[in-house]
Order: C-alpha cells, then sequence, then structure tokens
C-alpha cells in the first residue's frame, strides 16, 4: 500500500530498537527521509547501519541525546530541516512497588516520558500550522489504562500524554495537521524480551509456559493472549503519520489486542 509518504521528513525520539525503530524502518521503505534518535553515539550508529542494510538507499539520518536532559530537544533540532512527522516515541520505565518508587523515579518519567514530547511539540508544531500540513504522535501504553501496582508512576507519565495530545490537538483546527495517541499493548521489545529471559532462568520453564503464565495472570483481559510484534505496532504509527489518515484527529487509537477493559 502507498502511504504517500515519499520525501515526507520524520523524527522519531527512542527509536534505535523496539516500536521506535520498527517504525523507522517502515517509514523508510515508504521513502520517507528519517532521523531517528538514542541516547549513545554507538547506539545510534549501529541502528542506522542495520537499517540501510535492511532498506535500499534509505535516507536515514541519526540524533544523539538524552531527554532527561532539558535542554536535548532545542539540541537536537536546531540544525533539522522542516520536521513533517514527529513522533514521541521515547520512554523509561520502572518496576517498584508504589511505596518504594522514589521521586527520582517519578521526576525521571516526568521528563523523559512526558516533557521530551512537549517541549519537541513546541518547537516543532508551528512549523506544521504554518506549512498546513504535519502529523504528531504520543506513544502511550496500554499501562494508563491498567495502572500495574507496580508501574504507577510509569502509568500516570503516560495517561498525561492523552490530554497533552488532545490539548495540542485543538490548535490544528481547520488545518491538515493531525495530533494523536497510539496506545500499544505488551510488546515482545528489548525490555520484554529481558523480562521472559530472566523469568526463563529464575523458573526453568520453556518461554511459551512463562508467556502463558504472564497472559493468564497479569493479562487475563487480553484477547490476543501474546505479545505483539514492534511491526505490529509501526503499522498502525505508519498509517496515521500519512495523508490517508486526515480525518484522525485527537484520537487514541488502541493497538493493545484488547487488553483494556470498557466500551471506550
Amino acid at each position: 500500500m502507498n502511504f504517500q509518504l515519499k520525501d515526507k521528513v520524520a523524527l522519531i525520539t527512542g527509536s534505535t530498537s523496539g516500536i521506535g525503530y520498527a517504525t523507522a524502518k517502515l517509514l523508510l521503505q515508504e521513502k520517507a527521509i528519517v532521523y531517528i534518535n538514542g541516547r549513545t553515539s554507538s547506539s545510534v550508529s549501529q541502528a542506522i547501519q542495520q537499517l540501510k542494510s535492511e532498506v535500499k538507499k534509505a535516507k536515514v539520518f541519526g540524533k544523539v541525546g538524552d531527554f532527561n536532559h532539558s535542554k536535548t530537544a532545542h539540541l537536537i533540532t536546531a540544525d533539522l530541516p522542516h520536521i513533517d512527522i514527529l513522533i514521541n516515541n521515547v520512554g523509561v520505565y520502572d518496576s517498584s512497588p508504589f511505596f518504594e518508587t522514589p521521586d527520582s523515579t517519578w521526576e525521571n518519567h516526568f521528563q523523559v516520558n512526558v516533557m521530551s514530547g512537549v517541549r519537541l511539540s513546541r518547537i516543532l508544531l508551528k512549523g506544521m500550522l504554518d506549512s498546513n500540513w504535519g502529523r504528531i504522535l504520543f506513544i502511550s501504553s496500554e499501562c494508563a489504562y491498567l495502572v500495574p501496582t507496580d508501574m504507577v508512576s510509569y502509568s500516570a507519565s503516560k495517561a498525561m500524554l492523552h490530554a497533552i495530545s488532545k490539548g495540542l490537538a485543538q490548535l490544528t483546527k481547520s488545518s491538515g495537521v493531525t495530533v494523536n495517541v497510539v496506545a500499544p499493548g505488551s510488546t515482545l521489545s528489548k525490555g520484554a524480551e529481558e523480562f521472559l529471559s530472566q523469568k526463563i532462568k529464575s523458573s526453568e520453564k520453556k518461554k511459551n509456559e512463562v508467556v502463558q503464565e504472564f497472559f493468564s495472570a497479569e493479562r487475563s483481559q487480553s484477547l490476543l493472549q501474546r505479545f505483539t510484534s514492534p511491526e505490529e505496532i509501526a503499522q498502525t504509527i505508519v498509517y496515521l503519520c500519512s495523508p490517508l489518515s486526515s480525518a484522525t484527529n485527537g484520537a487514541i487509537i488502541k493497538s493493545e489486542g484488547g487488553s483494556t477493559s470498557g466500551v471506550f
């Protein structure tokens, strides 16, 4: 399918692996120009090399920056061309009991998961409005709805993205710019792979048994009853980046395999 993204310029934060990387790859296959981001030069360089090996004639570039620092948004956008698509994907998480979660963890989640997107949107949204076309996406999580008791700070940071996106969407009225949220479910990212590996080692069970136990105990409401792949989530994201999604604005698109309850 032609998503009409040829030569559109995209910036994806936190995109050296997982959903961000899969999204970058799919955008490159659609002949977009993509700037990926990671915290270290080595991770960014490695991801660029891999993308170029996987996508012929890929127009991919890198931006190193840790969004735990407030100046990072300005530093990485200082010499960028006009950005058509901003995908606020970068995120950090921590699993710890509520009573043992320190302020520093809350502050880290707020700075990286929330303020990175706020700062980049503040810089880039005006240019999109001036050109009368653009896409901003915030990558949330099923945890914004489920709120596991050992991930309260992470869940709260993801829930904030829904309100921010809705507010920014109000600024795009009568324009060709849209702002939306994608809420993935349990995705087989690098972090999930490490989680499964630890469970396998500690329990001496097979991978499929550990996965089944996770979904029966912690995601019993999931209709999919399996981890989604980063590529599955990327397909939804790339559609929302395209001109084909022009009627979707101020929306929360769930890609969580039916893990969140309720009609709305």
